[in-house]
């Protein structure tokens, strides 16, 4: 269990590893095991459960906000339920993405892909997916938005079930999934996802779990926003028109999975479509935040000396005009905090973004249907 604990399941022995062990899956079944003799801890059951308590925490995102809203309340978060006082949570939307209203369809004869939001970008950041939404539809694709059958709650992976070994509980999230996504698998619809750990369990635990050839069929279909961008670029398809921005530079910071899984050249292509934008990848580990890893009292030291190894001092270095871009929310989030140290509000000095955000502002005018 020591060995396990720092273990940050950023899949890196998978690819670096000349053996190719994925300590990542056997962390997954070493927890289920071991939770199952010793019970689950109400931190890790409220981090697992989020997906399905999500739709009724986002009626009251006051409520579900006021813990780093009210002084004192983050110091008993840490006693009561060992999430750090230092570390601020992300912040509930009361407008999730999925409560928009579907809009027409754009014309047939579009190419079809469907869009699956991840519980995060869709109750914390559902900008995001309004962003990634409105570059599809401006390079002319026809969007389906992969949403479960009417009144259930939004689709999710499984991934912070997996995060704390309840394998049940995520083989039933992938199950649904896989029914919910079946009409565009049988048609060949590209599925595309923003969150890299939550898509990319598409391609690597779902094959796990639930083994067989519609499983395959689902991970052979799933595609991170850049990788589909890029791989239509490469083709010559891809019809999207944009124009420079004011800033002149990014800095790209990659998550773990998109490393592991050879996704950063994809996520580096698509910035450089932007005009006059000079792209350089940050040359960092993982940021230490590694979903609920960082919010942790008990690993919240290590989670920032991680941070500060490289990538924090890389981002400091750069201009105010410079973006930071990272696709991974808790990326975006280890980045908040490191560089904000201290604030509590919602008006900080910097973020990053995700690439679907910096394409969006890049639209020329009147771009797409």
């Amino acid at each position: 269990h020591e060995a396990m604990d720092l273990c940050v399941s950023c899949k890196g022995c998978k690819r670096e590893c000349p053996t190719g062990v994925d300590m990542a899956k056997m962390k997954i079944e070493f927890l289920h095991h071991y939770h199952k003799r010793h019970g689950l801890p109400l931190k890790d059951k409220l981090i697992a459960y989020l997906p399905r308590y999500a739709p009724w925490a986002a009626r009251l995102p006051r409520l579900a906000n006021l813990r780093d809203a009210i002084p004192g309340l983050a110091r008993l978060s840490e006693s009561l339920l060992g999430l750090s006082a230092k570390r601020s949570l992300p912040r509930w939307r009361g407008d999730a993405f999925h409560l928009d209203p579907i809009a027409a369809p754009p014309r047939a004869e579009a190419r079809e892909v469907a869009l699956l939001v991840d519980t995060f970008n869709n109750y914390f950041e559902p900008d995001n997916a309004r962003a990634a939404l409105a570059v599809l539809e401006a390079a002319g694709y026809r969007v389906h938005l992969a949403r479960a059958a009417d009144g259930e709650r939004p689709l999710c992976c499984g991934r912070t079930f997996l995060a704390s070994g309840l394998v049940d509980e995520a083989k039933a999230e992938a199950r649904r999934t896989i029914a919910a996504l079946r009409p565009y698998v049988a048609r060949d619809i590209p599925i595309i996802g923003l969150e890299p750990s939550c898509l990319l369990t598409l391609r690597d635990e779902f094959k796990s779990m639930l083994p067989g050839a519609e499983t395959d069929a689902l991970a052979a279909r799933a595609v991170l926003f850049e990788e589909f961008l890029a791989a239509e670029h490469q083709a010559g398809r891809l019809n999207l028109r944009l124009q420079a921005l004011p800033q002149k530079k990014a800095l790209l910071h990659g998550h773990c999975h998109q490393k592991a899984f050879g996704a950063m050249s994809s996520v580096e292509q698509v910035l450089r479509l932007v005009p006059e934008l000079n792209v350089e990848t940050v040359e960092a580990g993982c940021c230490g935040m590694a979903g609920a890893f960082g919010y942790e009292a008990d690993h919240y030291e290590v989670s920032m000396k991680m941070a500060e190894a490289s990538l924090l001092p890389a981002l400091r270095k750069a201009d105010a005009d410079t973006l930071l871009v990272a696709d991974g929310t808790s990326c975006r989030h280890q980045i908040h905090d490191g560089l904000n140290a201290g604030e509590r509000s919602s008006t900080v000095a910097r973020e990053a973004v995700h690439v679907a955000q910096v394409l969006a502002w890049a639209l020329e005018p009147h771009a797409g249907r």
